[in-house]
């Protein structure tokens, strides 16, 4: 069973050295390496085209080809050779037995779909707060429900054919989308827990705002609405109008329910978390993450819903 790594990079010169040496050093290499290159400015091709790679170089495919990620994934997966295709992303480092363990569910024929794991790179207290926001941890993944992110995944390539491929009008929520096309189509989700990829996180609130921006907008556009967000739009309505109705009436005993609710806010901001991180400062930094990411994912989502709905209208008058 021959496997081919695909990737996609953009303006990736100071990170792509991270991810090609963590492909040296596995335990089980694939038997193609395909890169697509978006269109990079920088050095990007110049660092990959200079790597020493652990197989021969007519196993390795540097390809240009303009777009966002689903349109380069869907482009390395065509000129691939594989049976099964492994994907992750630039910036990220693959564990050393990554490619092993996420090769090694597709023994069972029955299987379709491997779904790795991740896990975050910190290097502050902010990143490890982050991280409980933008990662699953360990101890909440239900490997019956959990849809695997493109950072760590493999699949067989006729079921990439049968579902058409990622959807090239997304950038952001795209392999979510793809998740639910494969599920949709009856296929087979297997977990490897120990196929692991490491990810760096952002390094300041603003970085950590256009982050959680951008994945509500992705969802926006996909119509993809997560389980907690219809709960927290419910939240911050009721939260204006009892604002609003404290503005009009001037009720201290109002007041104090604002108070007591803001107080339950930040305490379970907190509590839901703190485990993961472990020190004082999250008792700041993990409620500024939880407002900073409902205030994006409002926003986000907002913006997406109407993009998308103005991208139909505009299909639909021509």
């Amino acid at each position: 069973m021959k496997i081919s790594f695909v990737t996609t990079v953009f303006n990736e010169e100071k990170t792509i050295n991270k991810l090609l040496d963590s492909i040296k050093k596995q335990t089980v290499y694939p038997d193609e390496v395909i890169i697509v290159d978006g269109g990079s400015t920088d050095n990007t091709l110049s660092v990959i085209s200079n790597f020493q790679f652990p197989i021969s170089n007519k196993n390795v495919k540097i390809i240009n080809k303009e777009g966002n990620r689903s349109v380069g994934r869907n482009e390395a997966i065509r000129n691939s050779k594989g049976e099964v295709i492994a994907v992750s992303d630039a910036g990220c480092v693959l564990d050393r037995s990554w490619i092993k363990n996420i090769k090694k569910p597709f023994e069972n024929k029955g299987v379709d779909i491997v779904g790795g794991f991740y896990k975050p790179i910190t290097t502050s207290i902010f990143e490890k707060c982050l991280a409980t926001y933008t990662c699953t941890m360990p101890d909440r993944v239900n490997p019956k429900t959990f849809l695997p992110s493109s950072r760590s995944v493999a699949f067989r390539k006729e079921v990439w054919q049968k579902v058409r491929g990622y959807p090239e009008e997304l950038d952001t929520c795209e392999d979510l989308v793809f998740d639910k096309k494969l599920k949709n189509a009856g296929l087979k989700f297997a977990f490897a827990k120990s196929a692991i990829v490491y990810w760096p996180q952002r390094k300041n609130i603003f970085q950590a705002f256009g982050q959680f921006f951008n994945y509500a907008t992705g969802d926006g556009r996909a119509f993809y609405i997560r389980p907690q967000t219809p709960v927290l739009f419910i939240r911050y309505l009721f939260g204006f109008i009892l604002i609003a109705v404290y503005i009009l009436t001037k009720s201290n005993v109002l007041l104090s329910i604002i108070y007591y609710l803001l107080s339950v806010y930040i305490a379970w901001s907190i509590y839901k978390n703190y485990k993961y991180v472990k020190h004082l400062a999250a008792f700041i930094y993990l409620p500024l993450l939880q407002l900073t990411s409902d205030i994006a994912v409002i926003f986000g989502t907002f913006l997406g819903l109407i993009q998308r709905l103005y991208s139909l209208n505009e299909r639909s008058e021509k």
